[in-house]
Parts: C-alpha cells; sequence; structure tokens
C-alpha cells in the first residue's frame, strides 16, 4: 500500500525510548485527546514540547498502528505545567525533576523566557550556583539553537536529522553560514545532496550563476564520479557536464574552475597534453601511491639468497612441480621488494602463493595476509591454511563521525609485518591502497595477487590495472592453465569467455548447464524453480546452504530487489510463527537469507563455544535466526557465530537471496544461478560476465537469452576509467611525499 504524507499535531506525553547515536525516537504524542505512537529521527525532543509532523501512518507487524516522523515542527511549551513537563523530562543536561520543580516555582509562565534572555537569574533558584546557573543557560542555548535551526530549515524539506548534523557541524553560526552559502548542506558528513540544497538555495532567490553554486557544482560532479570510478576528469569534460547540469554560460564554469585551480581547491594535471581535474585527498592518494611504489622498487629488501634449492626443498615435501611461470613469480618475489602475481582461473596462483608464504616463515619473516572483504579474507585463508584479516582489519580501522575510516596503522604506527600478502587485488581502490602503503614498513615486501580480467573496484580508481599497464614494477602473467582445472566446464569457459568466445552451451553433464528462455517471465520463473525444487532435489542444495543467485544490476524485471522478493515469498513467506521487522522499507524475516554491507566493527557476536567478540564485515553472508520484538533487536547466523543487531543496526542489512555481481567479488559459492534476458545494456560486458562465472565452485547455471549472453562475451567495454596512477607511477623519478 502506498503511503501518503499526513500530518499530525499534538504535544509530548513521554518519550519512550531514545538512541543518543542515531537520534531515533520512540515517544507518545497526545493529539484530540488521542494518544499516539510516534517514530522517526527526532533529536533532543523533550515531553510537554508541541510538534507539528509531517508522515504517514504505519502498521508496524510488531508494535501495532504508528506514526512515523519524516518532519517536524517543534514549538516551545507554554503553560508552568508543560513547562514542568519539559524541563523535567531530562532533556537539558543538569537540570531534573526536583531543580525543575523549583525553577518553574521561582519563574512560572516565564521560565524559558528568563533561560533565554536572562539565565543568570537561575542563581536566585534555591540550590543553583552561578556556575550551575551558567552550565544550564549553556545547555539551554544549544538546545534553543537546535530549534531553530530545524525551524529555520523545515521549510525547505531538511528533515530533523538533516538539521541536526547541520547543527553538529557549525553550531549556532548554522543558519547564518547556510543563509550566506546553502552549498555548504554539500560539505562531506551531512549527506545532502547538491541536488536538495540547489533546490533549497533556488527557494532563496538566489540567481542560477551565483559563485557559490557554480563551484559547488564543479566539485560535486568531481565527487559524484568518484562512485563511477574515476579519480580525476578531464577538464573539458567537467566543464561541459557542469554547463549542462547548471544551466550556464560555459565562460562562467571555466573561470569558475580556474579560480578553484589558483587556490588550490582542487588539482590539476595534464597527461598526454589533455588537462585533467582531482579532488585534493585523491590527488594526494594516487602520487603518494606512485612516490613510495617507486620507493620501494629503488631500495628493495634484501635478496634471498638460494632462492631455486629452497623452491626445490618446498617440491620436494610436497611432492609437487612448479610450472615455469610460478617458478618465475616465487623468485621474483624473493628477489624484489614488490610484486604482481595475476592469472585467471585454474593457472595455480593460490599454489604459487603457498610457496612464496612458505618460504618467506621459513626464513622468519613475518608475513600479514589480506583482502578487501571479510568474504575474500576467509577464502584465502581457507586456500592457504593461514591467518588472513580484511584490510580494514589489519590497518585497525576505526570510524570517525561523519562514518569515514580513520586508520591507527599510518606512517606513525606502521604494520610490525616483514611481508605483506593483498589477495583480490582489483577489488581495492586508489584511497584504502594509499592507506595500506603509508602502513608498511621500510623494508616490507608487499605480494599483490589478483585477476585483471574480474571487475574493478567499486570505488574510485584502477589500482590492478594501472599498477600494471605502468609497466614499472614486477608482474607475472599465469597463464598455463592445469589439466585438472581444465576438466571443469565452469573453468574452460571461463578462459574462452575472457578471450572473446562464447562458451560451450550443450553440455548435458558436468557443472555448467545453460538454460533457454524466450521470456524475462520465463526466466524468472526457472530461477525460482530452480532455487525451490530441482537443485534441492537433484543436488541436496537450498538457498540457505550452496545457492547464489547472482543479477547484473539491482533494478529491473531480474534485478536483485525483484528476485529477493519473489525468492523471499516462495521461500520464506509471512506467517504468524515468523517474526519480522520492517526496515527502511524492507521486511527482513525470521529465516531470510541476508547480507551485511559495511564494515561495522562495533557488532557484538557469540560463536558457538561460547567464544564472543566484534565484527561483521561488508559481503558476509547470513540467516536470519530471530526477531526480538520486545528488544527491537534481529539475531543474524553467520557460519558459527550469532551476531545480535539493533533496529538501527539492522539498516546495514539487505536481503541476499541474490546479490549483485558486483557484490559476489571475492566470494565463491557452490551453485550459480545467474539469469541473464535483455539486462540493462550498460551492465551487459565481458568482464561483468566472467566475473559473475568465476564465482562458481562447483555448478554454474545460466539462465535465459543466448542473445544477451553473446552480447556480453562480445562487449569488451571494460567501463573506462580516468585516473592518474599509471601516469605518475611512469613519471615518479622525483618522489613526491
Amino acid at each position: 500500500m502506498e503511503e501518503k504524507s499526513e500530518t499530525l499535531n499534538g504535544s509530548v506525553e513521554r518519550i519512550v525510548y531514545r538512541n543518543d547515536a542515531s537520534n531515533w525516537t520512540v515517544l507518545e504524542l497526545e493529539s484530540d485527546n488521542e494518544l499516539h505512537k510516534v517514530v522517526g529521527v527526532l533529536p533532543m525532543i523533550g515531553a510537554g514540547e508541541v510538534l507539528s509532523l509531517s508522515g504517514s501512518w504505519v502498521d508496524h507487524p510488531n508494535f501495532g498502528i504508528q506514526f512515523r516522523a519524516e518532519y517536524c515542527e517543534r514549538h516551545l511549551p507554554v503553560g508552568g505545567d508543560a513547562i514542568l513537563r519539559y524541563l523535567s523530562s531530562g532533556v537539558i543536561k543538569g537540570v531534573r525533576q526536583a531543580t525543575a520543580v523549583r525553577i518553574v516555582e521561582k519563574f512560572g509562565d516565564k521560565t524559558l523566557e528568563i533561560l533565554e534572555k536572562e539565565p543568570h537569574r537561575l542563581a536566585e533558584v534555591r540550590g543553583i550556583s552561578p556556575s550551575r546557573a551558567a552550565r544550564i543557560a549553556d545547555e539551554y542555548a544549544r538546545q534553543f539553537g537546535l530549534r531553530e535551526v530545524m525551524m529555520q530549515f523545515s521549510e525547505y524539506g531538511l528533515t530533523p536529522n538533516e538539521s541536526f548534523r547541520c547543527w553538529k557541524k557549525w553550531g549556532g553560526a548554522t543558519i547564518d553560514r547556510i543563509r550566506a552559502n546553502p552549498y555548504l548542506l554539500c560539505s562531506s558528513g551531512l549527506y545532502i545532496g547538491f541536488e536538495r540544497a540547489d533546490r533549497i538555495c533556488m527557494k532563496m532567490g538566489r540567481p542560477a550563476d551565483d559563485p557559490g553554486r557554480l563551484e559547488a557544482g564543479i566539485i560535486y560532479v568531481l565527487r559524484h564520479n568518484l562512485s563511477n570510478g574515476h579519480t580525476c576528469l578531464p577538464a573539458d569534460k567537467l566543464v561541459n557536464v557542469t554547463v549542462s547540469m547548471l544551466g550556464v554560460e560555459h565562460q562562467q564554469v571555466t573561470d569558475t574552475l580556474e579560480g578553484l585551480v589558483s587556490r588550490f581547491s582542487v588539482k590539476e594535471e595534464y597527461f598526454n597534453n589533455r588537462r585533467f581535474i582531482f579532488l585534493n585527498h585523491v590527488h594526494r592518494a594516487e602520487k603518494y601511491t606512485a612516490s613510495r611504489i617507486s620507493m620501494m622498487l629503488q631500495f628493495p629488501p634484501p635478496s634471498v639468497a638460494d632462492t631455486e634449492s629452497r623452491i626445490i626443498k618446498i617440491e620436494k615435501s610436497r611432492g609437487i612441480s612448479y610450472a615455469e611461470q610460478q617458478r618465475l613469480a616465487i623468485t621474483q618475489a624473493m628477489k624484489k621488494g614488490v610484486l604482481i602475481l595475476t592469472g585467471g582461473p585454474g593457472t595455480g596462483k593460490t599454489t604459487t602463493l603457498e610457496a612464496i608464504i612458505t618460504l618467506l616463515e621459513d626464513m622468519g619473516q613475518t608475513v600479514a595476509i589480506a583482502a578487501p572483504t571479510g568474504r575474500a579474507a576467509k577464502r584465502i585463508s581457507e586456500l592457504t591454511g593461514k591467518e588472513a584479516k580484511t584490510l580494514h582489519r589489519l590497518l585497525e580501522v576505526k570510524w570517525d563521525d561523519e562514518d569515514i575510516p580513520i586508520f591507527d596503522r599510518n606512517e606513525k604506527n606502521p604494520l610490525e609485518a616483514d611481508a605483506v600478502v593483498v589477495d583480490e587485488l582489483s577489488m581495492v581502490d586508489s584511497l584504502l591502497f594509499d592507506s595500506l602503503l603509508r602502513a608498511l614498513k621500510t623494508g616490507c615486501r608487499l605480494i599483490m595477487v589478483g585477476d585483471s580480467d574480474q571487475l574493478p573496484a567499486v570505488g574510485p580508481g584502477s589500482v590492478l590495472h594501472d599498477l600494471i599497464s605502468s609497466g614499472e614494477l614486477p608482474t607475472v602473467q599465469l597463464t598455463e592453465v592445469f589439466r585438472q582445472a581444465m576438466q571443469s566446464n565452469i573453468v574452460s569457459n571461463a578462459h574462452r569467455i575472457v578471450s572473446g568466445q562464447m562458451p560451450v552451451l550443450n553440455y548435458r553433464k558436468g557443472d555448467f548447464f545453460f538454460l533457454l528462455k524466450q521470456s524475462a517471465q520465463d526466466t524468472m520463473q526457472t530461477v525460482l524453480d530452480l532455487c525451490s525444487t530441482r537443485l534441492p532435489a537433484n543436488y541436496g542444495l537450498t538457498i540457505g546452504n550452496g545457492i547464489q543467485v547472482l543479477c547484473p544490476s539491482r533494478k529491473g524485471e531480474l534485478g536483485t530487489r525483484e528476485m529477493n522478493r519473489r525468492l523471499q515469498e516462495l521461500i520464506n513467506p509471512a506467517s504468524d510463527r515468523r517474526h519480522e521487522m520492517t526496515v527502511e522499507g524492507v521486511t527482513l524475516r525470521a529465516g531470510d537469507k541476508v547480507m551485511h554491507i559495511r564494515n561495522n566493527y562495533d557488532i557484538g557476536w557469540t560463536k558457538d563455544s561460547g567464544e564472543m567478540g566484534q565484527g561483521v564485515f561488508n559481503g558476509d553472508i547470513g540467516m536470519l535466526e530471530s526477531v526480538n520484538s520486545r528488544e527491537n533487536t534481529l539475531s543474524v547466523r553467520y557460519e558459527d557465530r550469532v551476531a545480535v543487531y539493533s533496529s538501527h543496526e539492522a539498516q546495514e542489512l539487505e536481503l541476499a537471496y541474490a546479490v549483485t555481481v558486483h557484490k559476489s567479488q571475492g566470494s565463491e559459492f557452490d551453485a550459480v544461478i545467474l539469469p541473464l534476458y535483455n539486462n540493462i545494456p550498460m551492465l551487459c560486458y565481458r568482464n561483468l560476465l566472467y566475473t559473475a562465472v568465476t564465482r562458481a565452485k562447483s555448478l554454474l547455471i545460466i539462465v535465459g537469452s543466448s542473445k544477451t549472453l553473446a552480447n556480453m562475451v562480445e562487449n569488451n567495454r571494460k567501463t573506462r576509467r580516468y585516473t592518474g596512477l599509471c601516469y605518475f607511477l611512469q613519471d615518479s623519478g622525483e618522489l613526491d611525499f
């Protein structure tokens, strides 16, 4: 049922629950002699306040009818009784019920006026010293300032939480600063997009060519394109896009860009006689990366003597014989400070990596192994038998108030490791790679492993591609596919795809199958049948244990949103016996397959053995075991441990019966089902298909159109990314830190 915006006016009777970190509040509101439950992000609301709310009525499966507030206009309580309830609610630090009674007894209906205009008079109240009066006055001023911000900007569509974040950033200067330049709303940590700031600016009557608007537009285009993978943009493209977006003259944007460059608000570089523009922090990251790599190549750690005899010793102990390329990779790792090891499935990357780690450890070297995601770290740990961490955990991440990672491991506090191995380097973006390099001690070896034919990182940059393309780093590409691996149709077809050939589709047995369908509806129904009946009956696999549906996109008839809705409805339908919780419009139900979508090192978990710890990582997939309606929590099982989420933390969960190919990077699944039928054209390209196929460990089933499949194989348009790293590496003679 579509929710309609409605209004609700009344006075706050009681604060039922408040989360001070998120400002999520549950309160009781009296309106027309009725008591209503209201939920929403409502910062610092106190009993006795009069609220004008906009939002919608929702029927929560566990808590019944409640009003979900999206916007809030606050009014100070009027009259002694209302003022007493307000001050007694604890909303003002330093004032409890007994103190509130004495203040109201003294000043009556003028209490709030005294607090605002003559706060020194609080010292006239018994038990309140001048210093305490000053503290109470300061706290009330903070409250009053926030209230003013919320009231002033509610007319422009800012939510209470957005107003709170602005007030937290600028305090009493918030209103003046935003009125002077509404585009400050685009600042980091406020999460207010340029389009909304632009609408607010227009409502304030600002002209289209307002200087603040022109500057903010340029910065917005640069920031927006970070999410498209670009670390920089050609100046001509940047200007043209900004002109089109803002509807202003070309010369105005050009002049504004020159001003930003001259004030060092952005950085410029020339590559092949073409001018490129960077955001400062991204430019700094790529320049540092090139400089540090250059230094590591110029001053490598001591070369390992007798490498060949050491390799022979490992071969004898394991009863194997390394191929020529594998031996070259092992030798290079021992001689150089930096190595890139790349290759497709079945080429022996893991076997080679095991030998490198063994040789280093036999020499008494401390080796740290890491990967970009929790699932990738677990996978490399299982393959090598060695402990592996996420890069964030290796670097000992902390998150600031704006959700930006800060790493404890850095130049001043480097890692103790003598060698660091990074797997799935294709998933590492420029900013994270920069942070890793800053944490390496002098003389530390860096072994980087990845498949350059897979999708690039979700974040900005194309680190693995640029490192290889520069030609500056020792790189070994394993190309020989071992006989045992070639017995897998998944492996052989993966290599056909990456070389631009159609995979063989007419297998009647083995691990690779193609099911031809004539419509998106037939494709969807076949996927549903495979997950619910056919694979469980024939292979003993279930959607919760072994089967993973991968989709090229989130949207569309065969995107993850619709696929998850249909699979949840089929496999885990609503029932009186299954508790559920609605989070951000998505129903999470006991028995659902879910994915955690952001590294969170604070969520607690308990292992089946009783061991306790903290941390759930981006890409972790588990089963939602239970929903506790009374405590408003969820319990999710991740293999041998159960993590407990608050309702606020549950926003980091989404259904995972189907996930995007991008989200599957670094993972392997027993059985992969890949629906392909007239998918979004911009997502129909070769390395997306290749990445999807190589996620399957034992069984791959492609369902849909052979034409769509052929289009993906033929389209080798790897998404073009504008980056500076390759150029910086090739021109890194002068070290720049």
